[in-house]
């Protein structure tokens, strides 16, 4: 896996695996949960916050103090779990006079997904009376959940709140693009949006297809240097190459459907047919990863956010050949830049002082 030089922007892939499992790591093919910071300078960006996330930060020697900002791609829990982690115990390893770390996810859905047409009974949802919150509902009943630790410690400790640490925001979806979260959750046609930028990047999104979830984004992230789009969850989709067109870094995910019909014993019954339904309908292939990236130009593709997370690696790295670009499967904790090739060649330059 490449070793990007200290100036070049790249990402490190802190958690490859999706999935809301602890993967057996008897194949020695052991991945956290889907975890990427995206480096530019001395600051960096957390896109997803999945299992073991803040120990992989400090893995990697990435320090709480240099976090601007974090993006959420959807609300599965394989995406979120380890945001309470971040919340209580994130707030202890950042110096109190930074300013605080942006957060950005989806908003509340508004409504309950469609029941499974295969259910014989109507399932009942849990917490009827806020059953879909977005990321500000998710953050504030997390907050609420530890006020006996945190009042403690604020009353008793003088410690900071996560509510002063984090500035949590909903993303907004642009008005008139016909976005309904069950009948048209992925508008065609619709042109990616801005929802962050600083002196050091520019962060848009679209929405992508992965239901029943609603919504659910793509994030890109331009530098002055490169480029490095972000799928999140998503069935093969056409917003996902009009967000990446162009971009020097795709990270897609991937998922094994044969170990799907596997794993859910090939839809014998009703609930087993349900779970392979949902995964053909919410999630992408290998080879339809390539062929999206192939569409997009992307100059590197890599896979992540790998399902099942203990996969041989030969059985992702085989189909590298089908892609023109660069093809990576990267580990948890690699280091992926994100430079256009001029922009590598030019810094090579500066490092040896010509």
């Amino acid at each position: 896996m490449q070793q990007p030089t200290d100036l070049a922007p790249r990402v490190v892939t802190l958690g490859t695996a999706g999935g809301p499992r602890w993967w057996s790591s008897k194949t020695g093919q052991h991945r956290h949960g889907i975890a990427t910071a995206v480096v530019v300078g001395n600051a960096y960006y957390l896109v997803d916050a999945g299992l073991g996330v803040g120990r992989q930060l400090e893995r990697a020697e990435l320090s709480f103090n240099d976090m601007r900002a974090m993006f959420i791609t959807h609300l599965h829990s394989d995406h979120t779990v380890d945001i309470p982690s971040l919340l209580l115990m994130g707030l202890y390893a950042r110096d109190t006079d930074k300013a605080p770390i942006q957060l950005f996810g989806p908003g509340d859905r508004g409504m309950l997904p469609p029941v499974s047409a295969r259910a014989e009974v109507k399932p009942q949802p849990v917490c009827p009376e806020n059953p879909t919150p977005g990321i500000s509902g998710m953050v504030h009943s997390i907050v609420q959940a530890y006020a006996t630790d945190l009042n403690d410690r604020i009353l008793d400790a003088l410690r900071p709140s996560p509510l002063d640490c984090f500035a949590v925001n909903d993303i907004e979806i642009p008005a008139n693009i016909g976005y309904h979260p069950n009948d048209n959750p992925t508008p065609a046609g619709m042109a990616p949006f801005e929802v962050y930028r600083d002196e050091l990047v520019t962060v848009t999104a679209i929405l992508v297809e992965h239901p029943p979830v609603a919504p659910a984004f793509a994030f890109r992230f331009d530098a002055v240097a490169g480029s490095v789009t972000i799928s999140g969850d998503t069935t093969a989709t056409d917003n996902l190459v009009t967000l990446a067109t162009g971009t020097d870094l795709l990270l897609h995910e991937a998922i094994d459907f044969d170990w799907v019909e596997a794993a859910y014993g090939g839809g014998q019954t009703d609930t087993e047919q349900a779970s392979i339904d949902h995964h053909r309908k919410s999630h992408t292939s290998p080879e339809q990863a390539i062929e999206l990236a192939t569409r997009a130009g992307a100059s590197r593709l890599a896979l992540h956010h790998l399902v099942p997370g203990n996969t041989p690696l030969d059985r992702w790295e085989t189909l590298g050949a089908t892609f023109e670009g660069e093809f990576l499967i990267p580990h948890d904790l690699d280091s992926i830049s994100f430079a256009r090739q001029d922009a590598e060649q030019a810094d090579q330059l500066t490092k040896v002082g010509v």
